[in-house]
């Protein structure tokens, strides 16, 4: 069964009311970068990116990062990993980076990602962003910014389209029932 929790609208003022939170909550604008977990993550943070540079009146970097390398699991993983693009194209330090992910769930990824920024310079401050908070962690990690918040199961699945990859903007919760 497949219920929609965000439509293509919600999706867009979701981003839109995140982006002014992050306006609102980083004092220095200037220091402002943000890196997208690749997939997903990447696309939202490039449109996040493009609206904060519109308020702001100038560029807010925006950086990509596979954090597969990086996973606790892939060792016992039987599928092998598929490595996409890392792309960061500025120096990270002095400046407020803002992580990007779809959905926050056990946490894993963002440790991952967190492990995986480090190797490319020490940035001042580190800061979550994510559309869907589903909660079940599995490690202390919590969003600064949340998009919606979500209660599941953990045999639940939130699956996040989004228009440069699927086609569309949409955000659905499946259950096997």
């Amino acid at each position: 069964m497949k219920k929609e929790i965000m439509s293509s609208t919600d999706m867009q003022q979701a981003l839109t009311d995140l982006a002014h939170q992050v306006l609102e909550q980083v004092a220095d604008h200037d220091s402002l970068a943000l890196i997208g977990i690749q997939r997903r993550g990447v696309d939202l943070a490039k449109r996040l990116s493009t609206l904060l540079s519109d308020f702001l009146g100038t560029t807010v970097m925006c950086g990509e990062l596979d954090i597969n390398l990086y996973r606790d699991d892939w060792t016992t993983s039987s599928a092998t990993p598929i490595i996409s693009a890392t792309r960061i194209d500025f120096a990270l330090e002095d400046k407020t980076i803002i992580l990007v992910d779809d959905v926050l769930f056990t946490g894993r990824t963002i440790r991952s990602a967190l492990e995986a920024i480090v190797d490319f310079g020490r940035p001042q401050a580190v800061k979550l962003l994510v559309l869907i908070d589903r909660g079940h962690r599995e490690l202390p990690i919590q969003a600064d910014f949340i998009g919606q918040t979500v209660v599941t199961t953990r045999d639940e699945v939130v699956n996040v389209f989004v228009v440069e990859r699927d086609g569309h903007d949409q955000v659905v919760l499946e259950t096997d029932q």
